[in-house]
């Protein structure tokens, strides 16, 4: 039984990593889920130059919430059990520290709302970082 970190890092959430968790809970070949919403931080890029740190956060945890609210929902409609949990920091990093520290056995992230530079991105990093494989669903 294979243990999936599903990491939300769009305001769109992880829809597909999510419907594929449950397709796998389904078939028996998951045991759980973890869930984890990453949030760079907000001091960087230009908008930190415009805006106060507390608004720029509010705004991304705002929307990170609708995402991960829709997220939960298909995980909790397939019955899939999920643990969540936010952390701040590089996309990449931080995914690959968390997959390391919950021993996690597949990396699955959702790539269909990432641009196609994103998606090489944190892809060639995750494969560099982290020895646990990682599948993007597109």
């Amino acid at each position: 039984m294979l243990r999936l970190l599903i990491p939300v890092v769009h305001h769109d959430g992880a829809l597909q990593a999510a419907r594929h968790a449950a397709f796998l809970f389904a078939e028996r070949c998951v045991s759980e889920v973890e869930l984890v919403e990453v949030l760079e931080p907000a001091e960087q890029g230009r908008a930190a130059a415009f805006h106060s740190r507390r608004a720029l956060r509010f705004r991304q945890e705002l929307e990170m919430l609708s995402a991960l609210t829709q997220t939960c929902a298909i995980l909790d409609d397939a019955g899939v059990p999920y643990h969540w949990t936010r952390v701040f920091g590089p996309v990449a990093e931080t995914i690959a520290a968390r997959a390391a520290e919950k021993q996690s056995d597949v990396v699955l992230v959702d790539a269909s709302h990432l641009g196609f530079l994103s998606r090489w991105w944190i892809l060639t990093k995750l494969w560099r970082l982290t020895r646990t494989p990682v599948t993007m669903l597109q």
